[in-house]
Formats: structure tokens, C-alpha cells, sequence
């Protein structure tokens, strides 16, 4: 996995429960067996053999309700399918954007031709061919073309539970930032509109899911872990509080140093000569 890329053949229901278990890969997989995906307010159910594309930045759950699920799965990051070429952003993808519908039913012709490109990049990712990485690329992106030429399942239903499992994907989703491990790759989600759009729902909907469930508005839940992240930030790194405003999404010291005063009643350099 240390390249960016793992393929294997699906077996049993534990396999299937550990391949949706990674959160920071892309996913292709092809599972024959009946199982719900559940979006934010919205799931899907599938039966028979079909094709999903998952996104990392878009929270789903898989509820397996067949005991007997088989098929194939590879897992990448999207800086192994670019290799060395510059290309757009696969959240541009119709297959993996926001809004998207990335499920497909096969058919019995479908289904043998997508299972004989699996097996090629299973087989040839333990091999000693030196372009291999290319050739599992150009697998991948097969996969992609010939999903691009069917039509997605539209079999969605609402759930009846909205309000709980929208929350739900908002308070994983805002987990998922966290820990803020480099100033490289500073927070993305920092407002609710920012979460609303990534959960593909309205921000005065998400707002009164959360409120709802939770008896909080979005805005403390995202408030409260910020302030968790940067008192632990300040207190167990050797970062400057200009690393750390800048690391929690702030473009300047001052936003953050205004941000932590009114949320906590002291300023980062207090909280971190206490510390020392």
C-alpha cells in the first residue's frame, strides 16, 4: 500500500466490512450480493452484481444485508492514478464528485469483462514487470471509461431517520480532519457551508439536522474541535502559533489569535507559557 494502490479479490462478509474501512483512499468496487449505501439523507439499495466508486472526502457507510458478498475492490490515492502527468482533479469526476450517483448494476456480459480487469490488476501487482504501475494505472482508468458509458442507478430512497444520520456524516466528517498532523496540509472545513457542500445537502437543512440530534449548532460542534486541535497543537508541538493558525485553516495569526481569545478567554501565547 506504500504506493498508493492495492487490489484484491472480495470474499465472505469480513472482507467486505475491512474493504470500506479505509477512509483515505479512492475505491473501485464491483460486489455481487444485496447491501444498502447510505449517504447523508439519502441510501441506495443494490442487489445482483454492481460497480461502486467511492470518494474519500465523501462519507458513506456500506450496510451488508446478504451474508454472501463477493467480488473485487482496489484502493487509491489519487496521486498514484496521475503518476507523473498533471491532470484534473478526480472530484471533477462524474464518477466521484459531489452530487454524484457512482453505482452501477452490470450486467451478466458486464460483470464477466469488469471481474477480467480486476483480476489483470491483482495479477500484475505482484509482478516484476518494471512499467507495472503504468499498466494498473491504464487498468483503472479502463474501469472508469467503461463505467462512463453506462447509466447510474437512480434507486434512491430518503431515509426516515434524516436528521440522525446527517449529523452523523457531519460529526464523522469533521473528525476526519483531525489529528492535524503538518502545516502542509491545512484544515479544508472550517464553516458549515463548507461541510453542507461536501455532504451535498443545504446549510439551513444540516443546521437543523445537527441542532436537532445533537441540541448544538454546527457552528460549536466545528468551533469546539478547532479549539480542542489547536490546545493540543500549542501544547505537545514545537510549532510557532503562526504554524498552528495556519494549520487550522486561518490565513492570519491575528484571525486565529481573535478566534481562540473569544472561544476560550485566553490567547495561544498564554495558553502556551503555561505549558512550559
Amino acid at each position: 500500500m506504500e504506493k498508493g494502490f492495492k487490489s484484491y479479490e472480495i470474499g465472505g462478509k469480513d472482507s467486505i466490512v475491512r474493504t470500506y474501512s479505509r477512509k483515505d483512499f479512492y475505491k473501485i468496487c464491483m460486489v455481487s450480493g444485496k447491501s444498502i449505501i447510505h449517504y447523508a439523507d439519502r441510501g441506495i439499495e443494490i442487489e445482483g452484481t454492481t460497480l461502486f466508486f467511492g470518494n474519500p472526502h465523501i462519507p458513506y457507510s456500506w450496510e451488508i444485508v446478504s451474508e454472501d458478498q463477493q467480488g473485487y475492490t482496489c484502493l487509491f490515492k489519487e496521486d498514484f492514478l496521475k503518476g507523473h502527468e498533471r491532470s484534473d482533479s478526480l472530484q471533477e469526476s462524474p464518477l466521484f464528485r459531489i452530487g454524484g450517483t457512482p453505482i452501477f448494476h452490470l450486467s451478466k456480459q458486464q460483470r464477466e469483462e469488469i471481474a477480467g480487469i480486476f483480476r489483470k490488476m491483482i495479477g500484475e501487482q505482484d509482478s516484476s514487470y518494471v512499467f507495472k504501475d503504468d499498466l494498473i494505472r491504464n487498468y483503472i482508468n479502463l474501469l472508469i471509461h467503461e463505467a462512463l458509458k453506462m447509466q447510474p442507478s437512480e434507486n434512491f430512497f430518503k431515509h426516515k431517520n434524516a436528521n440522525s444520520r446527517i449529523s452523523s456524516l457531519f460529526l464523522d466528517l469533521l473528525e476526519r480532519q483531525f489529528p492535524v498532523e503538518s502545516t502542509e496540509h491545512p484544515l479544508q472545513l472550517r464553516t458549515a457551508q463548507d461541510f453542507a457542500s461536501r455532504l451535498s445537502v443545504h446549510v439551513n437543512h444540516l443546521n437543523r439536522a445537527v441542532k436537532d440530534v445533537t441540541g448544538k449548532p454546527t457552528t460549536a460542534h466545528i468551533a469546539e474541535r478547532i479549539i480542542s486541535e489547536a490546545r493540543a497543537l500549542l501544547q505537545h508541538t514545537d510549532w510557532t502559533i503562526a504554524e498552528v493558525a495556519y494549520a487550522l485553516g486561518f490565513e492570519y495569526p491575528t484571525y486565529f489569535n481573535n478566534y481562540f481569545k473569544r472561544l476560550t478567554g485566553t490567547t495561544p501565547s498564554s495558553l502556551r507559557l503555561t505549558t512550559v
